[in-house]
């Protein structure tokens, strides 16, 4: 009944297994067959306190029956404390403007680069980005997005978007029209793929020295996915715009822009209907609080060093299959000898009980809720184990 409904009702923009799920707890999700998986994947990232009964579902449940929605032409407090927790977490002077998704983040940093870019006598309007990148799915996110593959259909495209071989190409690419680079530290899309720490503390050095912004969209790094509150901080640079989404919200779409150029965006020059409402703000709100309390207790650091010593002892003992351990925190991959093998894994893991995704071609992500358990961690390699040793 359920696949008749969105064969019938839904657009096929989805290659959907068929499984519902009806309810969850923390890193546990139980399907309408009464089956249980651990989750290692938390909706892509976003599910950054886990499912079911938490202090987030308890705060939504408290703002709904107060104030759901009211325009941004308000004052909305829970809005400006998130804000303050977001700012003061970063460690940045910064100032935040917030939207519905990841895509419209990146959008928001577009234009407030190409708004830097109109002053002084030759308008900038160029905005180099990597290949492999991945920066959303509307039309100019798609254009700066560094894979050849989704520049199909959909044209005439934005012009302005350069992309870099990597970012040792960055620097020679750069000329009197550039604006800005935007990066992932650690390409999620891509393959799980880390830039080099000392590279990009050079070209956000260079960067500077030529008044060029750094644009960083931490929309999957962020929000302690990496033991960090955002990536950059591990990288110890200073970016001008950093992008925020997907965990900010732990299920309740937000995005947001921060920015220490505070002073580019005027009234009127950027909006949100919905962004940054009581109900998404107060989601942020409550993420900020529990998962920054989780992280100053030792408890963050305590399950990122259990899940990689899970992660490793599954790598290895199947060296045949993997080839290369890969990424941060709880943002992990593991390298595959080929598509159709981690195509395979991903189907039998799913039917032992564990959700993992695919990264780029050949590689096997890991996204879990930050809140994951030990027991569920080791239910899940468990799962996994016995996924990959059918192979």
């Amino acid at each position: 009944m359920l696949k008749s409904q969105f064969d019938a009702f839904v657009l096929p923009t989805y290659a959907r297994a068929e499984v519902s799920f009806v309810s969850g707890e923390n890193a546990t999700l139980l399907d309408d067959t009464g089956k249980d998986y651990i989750d290692f994947t938390s909706g892509i990232g976003v599910v950054s306190m886990g499912h079911g009964k938490n202090a987030l579902s308890e705060a939504l449940c408290t703002q709904l029956q107060r104030i759901t929605h009211i325009s941004n032409l308000f004052l909305i407090a829970p809005q400006a404390e998130a804000a303050e927790l977001i700012v003061k977490a970063s460690g940045y002077d910064m100032a935040c403007f917030f939207g519905n998704s990841g895509a419209e983040a990146n959008e928001g940093a577009i234009k407030l680069a190409r708004k830097y870019g109109e002053q002084g006598e030759k308008k900038r309007y160029k905005i180099i980005t990597l290949d492999h990148s991945f920066h959303g799915r509307t039309i100019t996110t798609v254009k700066a997005t560094g894979q050849s593959s989704m520049h199909h259909s959909f044209g005439p495209w934005p012009e302005g978007f350069m992309y870099a071989e990597n970012i040792d190409a960055v620097e020679a690419m750069i000329d009197d029209e550039t604006v800005a680079v935007m990066i992932e530290l650690i390409q999620g899309e891509g393959g799980v793929q880390p830039l080099e720490r000392e590279k990009v503390q050079a070209l956000a050095a260079a960067l500077k020295a030529r008044d060029i912004l750094l644009i960083v969209d931490e929309v999957q790094t962020g929000v302690y996915r990496t033991g960090e509150f955002l990536a950059s901080n591990l990288y110890d640079i200073s970016p001008d715009v950093i992008t925020l989404a997907k965990g900010i919200g732990g299920g309740v779409p937000i995005g947001v822009v921060m920015t220490s150029r505070k002073e580019i965006f005027k009234a009127g020059d950027h909006g949100s209907t919905f962004g940054g409402n009581y109900l998404s703000a107060t989601a942020a709100k409550t993420v900020m609080q529990t998962l920054g309390a989780y992280k100053e207790k030792g408890l963050l650091d305590e399950t990122l060093l259990y899940f990689e010593a899970a992660l490793e002892r599954l790598f290895a003992a199947h060296r045949d299959v993997f080839g290369e351990h890969v990424g941060f925190g709880l943002m992990r991959g593991l390298r595959v000898k080929d598509a159709d093998t981690l195509a395979k894994i991903i189907t039998q893991a799913r039917g032992e009980g564990v959700l993992v995704l695919r990264s780029g071609r050949n590689t096997l992500r890991f996204l879990p809720p930050l809140t994951i358990t030990k027991g569920e961690i080791d239910e899940g390699f468990k799962r996994l184990e016995r996924a990959v040793a059918t192979l």
